[in-house]
């Protein structure tokens, strides 16, 4: 379990209940359903004779706003890239006009395609093979 003692009022109790199975998150992957869990069991065990600020609890949903917000942005651009790798397919049979190493244009048609972590790498005719970035019109 991550070391969540900075969040004011967080009890030891969670840490004993998530790990009974109710959650299997590492410190890695604490995500929003954690965050929401930490935060229902923090207002739940406060005292009631010292409730959480009105500051503190703004200052939390606004870090859970955030982290929702960064979830959908990379969701978001996982998206955008399996978009790309798809898109890719229909430059086969296209002639495409790219920068080389030295920085010249050439042109050639593409052959096939293929993924190598995450990029787009294009086969030309030449047997050679050239990353998608590289491509400045295709024809």
């Amino acid at each position: 379990m991550a070391d969540v003692t900075g969040i004011s009022g967080y009890s030891n109790q969670y840490a004993a209940n998530s790990t009974s199975g109710t959650t299997e998150s590492t410190a890695s992957s604490l995500g929003k359903d954690d965050f929401l869990k930490i935060l229902i069991t923090q207002l739940t065990n406060q005292d009631p004779l010292e409730p959480l600020e009105d500051t503190d609890f703004i200052a939390q949903m606004a870090q859970f706003s955030s982290l929702e917000q960064m979830t959908n942005i990379a969701e978001g651009m996982e998206n955008l890239s399996n978009f790309s790798m798809l898109n890719a397919v229909s430059f086969i049979d296209r002639t495409v006009t790219y920068l080389d190493d030295s920085g010249s244009l050439q042109e050639a048609t593409v052959t096939g395609v293929a993924f190598d972590e995450g990029a787009v790498v294009l086969t030309l005719d030449d047997d050679s093979a050239i990353y998608l970035e590289s491509v400045v019109a295709v024809a």
